[in-house]
């Protein structure tokens, strides 16, 4: 949370982002590489920042302080992805579309956030298995072949009982690394919780007809 009050100062990414908007909502032309250069520039330097000070706490172990750097880092990018609202509601479209590189780059940063949130996760007690899910699955959308995001979700369904899911996301994690230790006791696990589930299930159906 920004706080405003005497000698406060907004970040560049905010400030260049309320200029923006309001020149919108004022309709005043807005030149194609203003959006390109400033708010596109100070906003991924600041994300980049928030990510850099979010990996070494994860380095120190401090991962509550980790969290906190991704979520900021994905912050300052939430303005510049199409595929998002505003973050400022009501006051004007969002900008022009992104470059290739400038998409790329976004998209690279995001996901590396939403997969350090969920290592960051799974090293706090308690653990949110939902928040795992969640941001695993948010990686899996730009790189559904990545192997720590598979196992992640998978360990998160385990925990959540969803063992039908659990399978699926293990399984595709241990084609990728099939000597990995931690993939194949947590896919172990869950072939047994569903083994025992079918088990008990078969013996109610033949209680209730046989």
């Amino acid at each position: 949370m920004y706080h405003v009050g005497k000698g406060a100062q907004l970040p560049k990414f905010v400030a260049s982002l309320l200029f923006l908007e309001l020149r919108l909502f004022f309709h005043v032309p807005i030149p194609q590489e203003h959006w390109a250069t400033e708010l596109w520039r100070n906003a991924c330097k600041e994300a980049q920042l928030y990510k850099e000070k979010g990996n070494q706490c994860y380095r120190e172990g401090t991962y509550r302080d980790a969290v906190s750097g991704y979520h900021r880092a994905l912050l300052q990018l939430r303005g510049l992805d199409p595929s998002l609202p505003s973050p400022i509601p009501n006051l004007g479209p969002q900008g022009p579309a992104l470059t290739p590189e400038q998409e790329n780059l976004l998209h690279t940063t995001q996901t590396d956030c939403y997969n350090n949130l969920a290592a960051c996760l799974l090293q706090m007690e308690p653990v949110n298995y939902e928040r795992v899910k969640e941001y695993s699955q948010k990686d899996l959308e730009r790189q559904p072949d990545n192997a720590k995001a598979l196992y992640r979700a998978g360990v998160a369904f385990f925990h959540l009982q969803d063992y039908d899911q659990a399978r699926h996301y293990l399984m595709a994690a241990v084609n990728r690394k099939p000597k990995d230790a931690n993939v194949r006791r947590y896919l172990q696990w869950t072939q047994l919780e569903l083994s025992s589930y079918h088990r008990k299930e078969k013996q109610l159906y033949l209680g209730m007809f046989g």
